[in-house]
């Protein structure tokens, strides 16, 4: 095993000692009582799957994510990182990159087809390398949630439609609400809204398969699943799971005018981080 590199180090430690500085700063939802960071951990050591939420450019929300990872580790934990941020049938890049098979400057490169903003998420991939932690693509392709966003899950081919697994699409009002939600009360309205759920569920239901599948293969493991916000509420990808996956935790950020510790309920996560400051995860 590669040593994990200072720099690595030193950033775990900065987002232990923000844990570490003051009162509990993670509202646990089922009873609204703030708790610290160690009693969380202490809950998920059990979980088959724990949905961490995000929004992508957020600096905070990604040390916090390591951290999380890195306790989970400590705790003596197996599991894999799934990855909202890398395509299924991309995986061989992410598992040339565990076994460091691939240069950081060619890795980029296959990362880049699938996502953007690589500074902000390598201190989490160098850290699944460094300790050997299986990473999992768990999307699917852009190409078709564009298409369906624009033109509605029947517009779709059949070609398209194999490559999907047999994923049925059909949404209702209560995840429709669920969306507006999610998206600060924005969506828009009519056809273009209606087509903007199609994608999104499709999308949950496509990545919950793929974690899924590859839990199957791996009885005994766990799985950390790092997505966008909109994906982890409880009624997006943690429903769509397989019943054998469970029992699942679900982790927000707070997020005012979508989420906050107001608002938030039982029914859409289990735990809500407060404040995850954007210049790093700081204490209250």
């Amino acid at each position: 095993m590669s040593k994990p590199t200072p720099w690595i180090l030193l950033a775990i430690l900065l987002a232990w000692s923000a844990t570490a500085a003051a009162h509990p700063h993670i509202l646990r939802l089922a009873d609204r009582t703030e708790i610290s960071f160690a009693e969380m951990i202490n809950d998920l050591k059990d979980a088959r799957v724990v949905f961490v939420g995000e929004l992508h450019d957020h600096d905070g929300h990604h040390r916090a994510q390591l951290a999380l990872l890195d306790a989970l580790r400590k705790a003596g934990r197996d599991f894999s990182i799934g990855l909202e941020m890398f395509r299924k049938d991309d995986q061989q890049a992410l598992d040339l990159w565990l076994d460091n098979r691939i240069s950081e400057d060619n890795f980029v490169e296959i990362y880049n087809q699938n996502w953007s903003m690589w500074p902000k998420y390598r201190e989490i991939f160098v850290y699944a390398r460094d300790f050997r932690i299986p990473l999992v693509g768990l999307n699917i392709s852009r190409e078709i949630t564009r298409q369906v966003a624009a033109e509605g899950f029947a517009s779709i081919s059949e070609q398209q439609s194999k490559s999907l697994d047999k994923v049925a699409c059909t949404i209702d009002p209560t995840y429709m609400n669920y969306i507006r939600r999610a998206m600060g009360g924005h969506g828009g309205h009519g056809d273009s809204f209606v087509y903007f759920c199609e994608a999104q569920l499709l999308w949950d239901i496509s990545m919950a398969q793929n974690l899924s599948q590859h839990l199957e293969t791996r009885p005994n493991a766990r799985a950390i699943v790092l997505a966008g916000s909109g994906h982890s509420w409880k009624y997006g990808m943690p429903s769509r799971m397989d019943s054998g996956a469970s029992p699942d935790r679900v982790i927000l950020p707070e997020i005012p005018g979508r989420i906050d510790r107001f608002s938030a309920t039982e029914e859409d996560a289990d735990y809500l981080w407060l404040d995850v400051g954007m210049e790093g995860w700081t204490a209250p």
